[in-house]
């Protein structure tokens, strides 16, 4: 395969899914995939060797954050991201359109880039397409996003309207502004849950031409049953031979959801998020793991997990770990919670291959822990 390629190894016969193969220069991604999000250069309490362990491909990293602290500057001069971080797998870093949009209050847009302010000291910043290439760049990692505007749920027709005609402008800008060969460049449909906004933003950004396509302006508040409605037509819009990028959802139910639609990327801050308040995912569903009822529960958090926090350690210790706020506690749990997702799209991509996704899914969804998530 050749550098930024990909090919699919099978589609699901009664879905859309699929099992795919994307080429990095720091390795192979086999999808479909979870990939964990290390927003500061870090997955929060989870070391680089742990991740290897688990079976992670790609991480994530933000390029809002890492531009304030530590400058992407630094970064570059380290040698890029994976030298800095000591990872040696395939990284994805996203503009930091969601971040900088997510500051509506300091946020002032023009057609030329966004005006904002640092989330650490007030410093006002401008961002251009260009200068957001530039800095992405620098931090070097396998993938980038372009830059683009991200309206919050819910938002009038006419704002979305307006983020879909920028984007798209932008999304132009960034692809001739973006130079690094060896990282890929991917594009982001918008248009929030307005069909026809959708495909026009498709329609758009697809003619710009990118090696693949994230699809962004999700898991920003709207119902989860209105967004696979408005996901459907637009997966099945973009082409069939790039991989295709549902950003921020990390669900587990979303996420089999999505696959069946053809979605093929997935990252979420959910599962250390929700270590990090005591909560664990299992085949059975969310636990907390604050409840007394574990207290003398010396089983393993999850019988059906092979992680090696469910090979070590009980669950009355990790709530003793948990309710005495020792540090172990979060990242242990997290440790299993991003172990639990890789290995359902893991699963899931054996379920592609095998033509077999509709009983995989429909298993989940009858499964005692679909409903939980």
């Amino acid at each position: 395969m050749t550098l930024h390629s990909f090919s699919l190894a099978a589609t699901d016969p009664g879905t859309s899914a699929r099992a795919g193969v994307l080429c990095t220069a720091h390795g192979d991604i086999e999808t479909p995939v979870f990939m964990p999000v290390g927003t500061r250069a870090t997955v929060k309490g989870v070391t680089a060797p742990q991740l290897r362990e688990i079976g992670a491909s790609v991480v994530l990293a933000n390029t809002y954050h890492l531009f304030l602290r530590p400058g992407s500057e630094i970064v570059r001069d380290a040698g890029g991201l994976h030298d800095f971080m000591g990872w040696d797998r395939a990284i994805l870093t996203d503009s930091g359109g969601f971040q900088v949009f997510s500051l509506a209050d300091t946020v002032k847009l023009h057609d030329d880039g966004v005006e904002f302010r640092s989330i650490i000291d007030g410093t006002p910043h401008f961002w251009t397409p260009e200068d957001n290439m530039r800095i992405q760049q620098e931090l070097g990692a396998d993938i980038a996003m372009v830059l683009d505007v991200c309206p919050p749920y819910p938002a009038d027709e006419e704002r979305v309207a307006e983020a879909v005609r920028r984007s798209a402008e932008w999304a132009l800008r960034c692809r001739t502004a973006h130079s690094r060969q060896d990282q890929a460049l991917f594009g982001i449909v918008q248009g929030g849950v307005h069909a026809h906004l959708r495909a026009e933003s498709v329609e758009r950004t697809v003619g710009v031409g990118f090696p693949g396509y994230g699809i962004g302006g999700y898991s920003v508040g709207e119902p989860h049953d209105l967004m696979l409605e408005s996901l459907a037509p637009v997966a099945a819009a973009l082409p069939k031979d790039k991989p295709r990028y549902l950003m921020g959802v990390g669900n587990p139910t979303s996420m089999l959801q999505a696959i069946a639609l053809g979605v093929d990327m997935f990252d979420c801050v959910l599962p250390t998020r929700t270590a990090r308040t005591g909560t664990a995912f299992s085949s059975t569903g969310r636990m907390n793991m604050r409840n007394a009822r574990y207290a003398r529960d010396f089983g393993p958090l999850d019988e059906a997990c092979s992680c090696s926090t469910c090979a070590t350690y009980s669950r009355a210790y990790l709530r003793h770990l948990v309710t005495t706020k020792e540090m172990l506690g979060p990242i242990l749990l997290s440790v299993h919670n991003l172990h639990f997702l890789l290995d359902l799209t893991r699963r899931a991509r054996a379920a592609v291959i095998a033509g077999m996704y509709r009983r995989f899914l429909d298993g989940w969804l009858a499964g005692p822990g679909a409903d939980d998530y």
